[in-house]
């Protein structure tokens, strides 16, 4: 039997989990004194601390929770979907965990070069095609297809918690929030860091540089987009509604940010991602 693992950067929750019939492993977040795991903290208290200048962290999930996962489908074959390679430690931590059962060689680490809204549709993908009875090479070339169909783009409004995550090429790390201009960061070729892609003086502005961009990549109706934020739900209504005046017959998920990705990108932060179908 097929069986997929996969972490919270997907913004699944433990009772979707379990409802899919997959098994989500969440990333750890921390901030003053408390400590938690990702999509499992109280958001008001999270976002409180932060308004008290608390600093949160975050990391990779222990590698023994992922080597009890593993142990525990002993017999299966297992597809492990993580978050992009270089962005968190999460795709090194399944390898390692790889390494260290029996069954290693009945488990694949897919490294999505992605996170959020494209790692979700990954997963719940990738798991449709295995209740549809999908065999495990299926599904790997399926995802190897696909991990090439999608965009990334971040629009932060405190660049300092890009900055202090480490994320960043050196260009963009000089950059910072200099004059308090709209910056547009977007993954690197290979994935793993975050790189400046323009600058605007407003919101709108940034969104419509974004939209050209899908244009050129051809959004249509085969694709989804999604948008997250980090508690600023007013504006990405706004950021929603511009997309669709654009795309008028794209589907367009919205949802919130976790703990984890709101430590990276700072509270205010609006992430616009697609993947094709």
């Amino acid at each position: 039997m097929v069986r997929i693992v996969t972490d919270s950067s997907t913004l699944i929750t433990a009772e979707e989990a379990k409802e899919m019939g997959i098994d989500m492993i969440p990333l750890c977040v921390s901030i003053g004194d408390m400590e938690g795991r990702d999509l499992q903290v109280d958001m008001d208290d999270f976002y409180s601390r932060i308004d008290k200048k608390e600093v949160p962290r975050s990391s990779q999930p222990p590698i023994g929770d992922v080597v009890d996962v593993y142990e525990k489908y002993s017999e299966d074959e297992i597809i492990n979907i993580s978050m992009a390679d270089g962005l968190s430690g999460t795709y090194q931590t399944a390898c390692s965990a790889k390494e260290i059962v029996e069954n290693g060689e009945n488990v694949t680490v897919v490294n999505s070069k992605t996170l959020c809204g494209p790692h979700r549709y990954m997963v719940e993908k990738a798991q449709e095609m295995k209740l549809a009875g999908k065999s495990a090479k299926e599904i790997l070339d399926w995802l190897h297809h696909i991990i090439e169909k999608t965009e990334s783009f971040l629009i932060p409004q405190d660049f300092s918690f890009l900055r202090r995550g480490g994320r960043l090429t050196p260009m963009a790390a000089a950059f910072g929030g200099v004059l308090k201009l709209k910056p547009i960061m977007t993954l690197t070729e290979d994935c793993k860091r975050l790189d400046k892609y323009a600058i605007k003086r407003t919101l709108s502005a940034s969104v419509s540089a974004v939209i050209e961009r899908m244009k050129a990549f051809g959004v249509n109706e085969n694709h989804i987009v999604y948008v997250t934020h980090a508690n600023v739900i007013e504006d990405a209504k706004k950021v929603v509604a511009q997309i669709k005046e654009a795309f008028a017959n794209v589907e367009i998920k919205l949802s919130q940010l976790s703990p984890v990705f709101v430590t990276q990108g700072g509270p205010g932060c609006i992430a616009i991602q697609y993947i094709e179908r």
